[in-house]
Order: structure tokens, then sequence, then C-alpha cells
């Protein structure tokens, strides 16, 4: 199954070398599992050609916010619509999570409550998963159909399933610890409340439940898919 990965950011510059970019850290997280890749990097208006050109789709985090005003984002949001419409399956992580809310009629926000950083513990469908995260844009309203299947106290739309047709999760299934604390030795400084970062320091060692978001992801993208529609993708929200 050849998966098209749409990169919608990348690591930085001081980590890209010994750590990786971003779809590096998909590569090793969905390694084994019978998947071939292909990338595009969306952010630098790299898209590809046809939504067949892949059998599923899957877009990465990113530093920017979907509201925020940059020329990728519109041609990306009709391509998710079309995948959407298409009855392709797609993942989305962080960014990706947002983005696709928001191009299938959510909203996306810079959260009030602020920042989730480092380890973070979410309730998917009653079982604790213990993941990553970095960020403080968050869906704060769901599209028509999508349905939570993970969450917490900080994070009410942690994880989003809309039907056999995406996948999408607000932490970073993909990040080791030593990249999430190389972002906070290049990123963090001035933006991150220092109270966040100690505590993400003190958690930084505790395990991790890759292997788990890496399984649901690898069945979501092989499941049977149902009859794709060819319906105007419906615009109202949960």
């Amino acid at each position: 199954m050849r998966i098209g990965i749409l990169q919608c950011g990348q690591s930085p510059a001081q980590l890209k070398e010994g750590l990786g970019d971003y779809p590096d850290m998909f590569l090793r997280l969905l390694a084994g599992r019978g998947f071939e890749f292909r990338n595009w990097h969306v952010e630098e208006m790299e898209f590809p050609q046809d939504i067949h050109e892949a059998d599923g789709w899957l877009l990465t985090g990113s530093r920017h916010g979907a509201y925020e005003d940059h020329a990728f984002i519109p041609p990306l949001e009709d391509l998710i619509r079309r995948i959407h419409d298409a009855g392709m399956p797609m993942v989305g992580i962080c960014f990706g999570h947002q983005i696709i809310a928001q191009a299938l009629g959510g909203k996306v926000e810079k959260f009030a409550g602020g920042w989730a950083v480092g380890t973070q513990d979410y309730d998917f469908d009653g079982q604790t998963v213990r993941l990553n995260a970095w960020h403080q844009d968050q869906v704060t309203r769901r599209p028509a159909g999508a349905v939570p299947v993970g969450s917490n106290a900080f994070c009410e739309n942690a994880a989003l399933i809309y039907g056999d047709r995406a996948f999408t999760v607000q932490a970073h299934p993909e990040f080791e610890d030593a990249f999430v604390q190389g972002l906070m030795d290049t990123r963090a400084k001035g933006v991150v409340p220092q109270d966040l970062l100690d505590l993400a320091a003190e958690r930084m060692d505790e395990p991790k439940d890759t292997g788990l978001l890496a399984d649901r992801i690898e069945a979501f993208l092989k499941a049977p898919r149902t009859a794709a529609t060819q319906t105007t993708t419906d615009k109202g929200a949960a």
C-alpha cells in the first residue's frame, strides 16, 4: 500500500541532521508494516497531480496555524476535500489533524488554555494512551460527521474519526523524547511558559504508547473502504 505523506512543515534545522525531518519520523513509526511512502512537501507548494498517486494519505505537523494566511493552505484544503469525497483514507497528526477538521467545516483556534508540551495522557475509548504533544492550537468545533475517540481535560478533540475517511490525532506519536527535548531547546524559549517546560522535563522518560498508535494508524489505513461518494462536503458542524 502506497502512502502519500503531505509534509506541512519541517523539523528545525538544528535537529534535522541528527533526528530527521517529519517524513523520516513517520517512516520510523510505521516501519515493517507493508507500506511504501512518497513525500510531497506541500508547505513548499509541492502537491500531487492526482489523488490516486497514493492509496492513502498522511498529513504531518507544522509550526503554522491552520487559520493563518499561507499560500499552501487553500490548495491543501481543496486536496483534503477531494481525497475525502473520493473515499480514500487520510491520517492527520497535529497540524494535519487541525487542517483536516478546518477543511471539512470545523474550527481551529489558538487555545485560550495555553500549551500542551511533552508527555500527555489521553482517554481513547476508555484506554489510557500516553503520547508526546507539542501544540497550542486546537480543534474547537468539530466538522459534521467527526466523532471524538480520544480526549483529556485539556484537549476535548484530541482524536477524531470520520467514518472510514479520516483518523486524526492532536498529539505526536512520531515524536521521540529526544526530538521533544530538541524543540524545548530550540523553539520554546520565550514562547512556552517555564512551568510547562519543567513539567515536560519531569515526565520526559515516561514510556509512550507510540506502538499502539502505529497499530491504530495501520489498521485504519488498511481497513476495507465503503464505496466513494461524489457529494459535496457537508460544511455543517457538530
